[in-house]
């Protein structure tokens, strides 16, 4: 097949979808709570791990989020009274940095409960996917939606969910009633909390780099490959640290820090231990501060890079030079100097 001029305009459209691509979540969602990997889930919500999705999968998001106003359509259309975040009624909170938003609440005309108020959970899935779900249920087939709803049943003090799936390929239906099981609603968000409180790394789900749970997830590398983040932000910091108010706290400059400036961070940013693969040393000349760390065989120093020490991002763009004696020497004769690669 031969190509032409417009055989370019799917490539524009997928650039300008990935330069719109959100920045990661401030807060550790619902959504996420029944991943089977706390360390995932840490190193997500620090932004230790930050997904990049290309062009293509995020309009097929944009499909699914679309497709919520469908259905809530087709079910006003047979008498559902459903009430869509626009009534205020979407944010649930958990407290200790763990929310999320119910895509919405039907307060009644569920068959054979019809007075009984439902949280409403809409999705999208490709053939397989939904043949796996018709035949199992939302819990054996997809247990972390099934663990987002009893959150969000939690949350709310409702005792029902509808799931409404649609098929992406052919446009079938799949609902769902799911009861409330406080116990394991309640283990959830707690596990959530637990995650989002810890200044260390939990565990991984598995300590095998083959395991299939584990070969494809974005946070492979971290566990199993270089070790370490490629991340600079104020989550990432050492000096960070995550309060059960929902707020950030520097030790560095004894304050708050807002959202919008954690995710830059600061000159002062030193890496955390647990997101690089060098060990940690003690060092008389490095202030309170300061991380020192073991590099080929040499003891290099971690914060501001004013007071004559490496900064997070050089470390991160070349560790092996910053260790370079002759390097080392021409940084000191160019106190601006930087290194970047």
């Amino acid at each position: 097949m031969q190509l032409t001029e417009t055989d370019s305009i799917p490539t524009l459209i997928d650039a300008v979808h990935e330069e719109r691509q959100e920045k990661p979540r401030p807060h550790l969602g619902a959504s996420m709570l029944g991943h089977k990997c706390d360390r995932w889930l840490w190193l997500s919500f620090r932004w230790a791990v930050v997904e990049k999705f290309p062009g293509r999968m995020l309009r097929l998001f944009r499909r699914g989020h679309n497709e919520e106003q469908q259905i809530i359509n087709d079910l006003r259309s047979i008498g559902f009274d459903v009430r869509t975040p626009s009534s205020g009624q979407s944010r649930v909170e958990f407290g200790c940095h763990v929310s999320g938003s119910i895509d919405a609440r039907i307060e009644k005309g569920v068959p054979g409960a019809e007075k009984t108020p439902h949280i409403a959970e809409f999705k999208t899935h490709s053939l397989k996917s939904f043949n796996d779900l018709r035949s199992k249920g939302v819990k054996d087939a997809k247990p972390m939606h099934w663990a987002q709803m009893q959150a969000y049943m939690l949350g709310t003090g409702l005792e029902w969910a509808l799931y409404v799936a649609v098929c992406k390929d052919d446009d079938r239906i799949h609902t769902e009633r799911i009861a409330l099981d406080k116990s394991a609603a309640q283990k959830l968000v707690d596990k959530g909390r637990r995650i989002a409180l810890s200044d260390r790394m939990p565990e991984p789900l598995s300590v095998d780099p083959t395991w299939y749970e584990c070969k494809y997830c974005p946070g492979h590398d971290q566990c199993f490959g270089s070790k370490t983040t490629k991340q600079v932000n104020c989550r990432t910091c050492a000096h960070s640290s995550a309060l059960s108010d929902d707020t950030w706290h520097c030790a560095r400059w004894d304050d708050l820090i807002p959202v919008e400036a954690q995710h830059a961070g600061c000159e002062s940013h030193v890496l955390h231990p647990d997101l690089v693969p060098w060990p940690i040393q003690t060092d008389q000349n490095a202030n309170e501060w300061q991380a020192v760390y073991l590099i080929g065989g040499k003891k290099m120093a971690n914060g501001a890079p004013e007071d004559g020490v490496y900064s997070s991002k050089e470390l991160l763009a070349n560790a092996e030079a910053c260790a370079d004696e002759e390097l080392q020497k021409l940084r000191a004769e160019w106190p601006g100097a930087r290194v970047t690669g």
